[in-house]
């Protein structure tokens, strides 16, 4: 979350992919945690297909993506998360 508070004015876009089944409870975790990027779900759970699509096999799973939607770096977590989102930024 500080993360995206940074570097959202910079670039930074987060979208949020939920493998809930309940719409409500789901719902209630984004509000409560004050998460204010895009958030989809199908609810479907493990058949999510964007979860398929990328070959989510547990979570969390963080996929970055370049400006053409070309994955360049997949679970990175700290400093090795901003440090690739900045050089991203950077170009």
């Amino acid at each position: 979350m500080a993360l995206y508070k940074e570097l959202h004015s910079k670039g930074l876009n987060i979208i949020g992919v939920s493998l809930d089944k309940d719409a409500a409870a789901w719902k209630q975790a984004i509000a409560k945690d004050g998460l204010t990027w895009t958030h989809v779900s199908n609810l479907k759970h493990w058949e999510e297909p964007i979860a398929k699509q990328y070959n989510v096999e547990a979570i969390p799973a963080t996929f970055i993506l370049d400006a053409n939607g070309k994955v360049v770096a997949q679970d990175l977590r700290g400093s090795e998360l901003k440090a690739k989102i900045l050089e991203l930024l950077a170009k």
